[in-house]
């Protein structure tokens, strides 16, 4: 087996840790930084707090608090204009996924020139990116640590991909002191991304027993931890573990990749404006229900690792078991029970269905989808 390992050149954990972010920065060679944050008010109270440690540290900052919640290619384009008039030469990203999604792209635009839109795919970005420091906020999109962007289409309202080793950061930093003031909704939301990405990876045809090893463990971390983390927030050891289980999903998927629930998930975003996370809650069971079929044993590790005793059972018997799991952990935080609460419409699914069908992330699903099977998985999930 020949596989390629991707994973930030450092990664800085635990309590205080985003006040290394300063040298981190210098060590980069970094001057003059660009901030990126998301389009809120608390989005740039955190950009402010993260360029007062690079000025402390003897850099200049810019603020790009311009990041909407799933970002779009007009904004990563303002903000490769505001990186180019500030002459910087190191980006910081603050966040979630979505302000660290729009920095990496702003950084494939900046090094390489024309529009976000030409990289969509996989292996386009030639020429690398600026040094890039990504300060998580969220324990969910993993998107600190990986070699993904997702940014979308205005012009045809999907998701564009964008998968390019050369775009994951070099410096990812995951302070569970920056996690405590997440809402329990968003909390919920992000925890079952991480749980999305650890499945999909774990059942994917790119799996190896590295990613293995980091989904399984990321697994068992989110079914002890999720529902604490959504309950009492402010626990920091809580919030902690949850960093730590969507760090390992992350390695998980940055080298085993995704399948069809991301897929399908993307499209949902793309054509609503939904929230990434709960899309991806609501279809892992309905799409895994179809997975399941061709490697149970897969699904029986992730039962076991979901706490479920499933000694004496068949294969089959205990993938089941794992699909009950991730429904009754989703329904406990909270997650909206169909895509119908979110506004999706019957009359969409066969579009939907045929840009899933497109969307790169489905290569390393388990099992081949017609659109048929991908209409009924929406139906079902609505």
């Amino acid at each position: 087996m020949t596989y390629t390992y991707l994973n930030p050149k450092v990664a800085l954990m635990g309590a205080g840790c985003v006040n290394g972010i300063g040298r981190q920065a210098k060590d980069l060679g970094g001057t003059k930084a660009l901030v990126v944050s998301g389009k809120s008010r608390h989005g740039e109270e955190l950009a402010g707090d993260i360029r007062k440690i690079l000025e402390n540290a003897g850099l200049k900052a810019a603020i790009f608090a311009g990041a909407e919640p799933n970002p779009t290619d007009s904004s990563v384009m303002e903000g490769a204009d505001v990186y180019k008039r500030e002459s910087c030469d190191i980006i910081v990203a603050v966040g979630g996924g979505s302000p660290m999604d729009c920095a990496k792209a702003i950084g494939i635009v900046a090094k390489n020139g024309g529009r976000i839109n030409d990289y969509e795919g996989v292996g386009k970005v030639t020429k690398g990116i600026p040094p890039l420091i990504t300060v998580n906020t969220t324990a969910g999109t993993a998107s600190e640590m990986t070699s993904f962007t997702i940014i979308t289409d205005t012009k045809r309202h999907i998701k564009m991909a964008i998968v390019d080793p050369r775009i994951t950061p070099d410096v990812a930093v995951n302070d569970p002191e920056l996690m405590v003031s997440m809402p329990p909704a968003l909390t919920a939301a992000t925890g079952m991304d991480a749980l999305t990405h650890a499945v999909e990876a774990y059942v994917s045809t790119m799996a190896t027993p590295t990613t293995d090893a980091a989904a399984i463990k990321a697994i068992d971390l989110i079914s002890k931890y999720l529902r604490e983390a959504v309950a009492h927030g402010e626990d920091v050891r809580t919030r902690d573990m949850m960093a730590h289980a969507e760090y390992l999903a992350g390695i998980a998927f940055n080298n085993a990749s995704l399948g069809y629930v991301h897929s399908m998930a993307h499209q949902l975003g793309g054509l609503y404006d939904l929230p990434h996370g709960v899309c991806n809650a609501i279809l892992l069971p309905y799409v895994e229900m179809y997975n399941k079929q061709v490697c149970p044993e897969r699904f029986a590790d992730i039962a076991k690792a979901m706490g479920e005793k499933i000694e004496g059972l068949s294969p089959e018997e205990a993938a089941d078991r794992a699909i009950d799991a991730i429904k009754k952990i989703a329904s406990d935080i909270g997650i909206p029970s169909g895509l119908k609460e979110l506004g999706a419409r019957e009359e969409d699914l066969e579009l939907l269905a045929e840009h899933a069908m497109q969307d790169v992330c489905r290569l390393t699903n388990p099992r081949e989808l017609s659109k048929e099977d991908i209409i009924e998985i929406y139906r079902k999930a609505m």
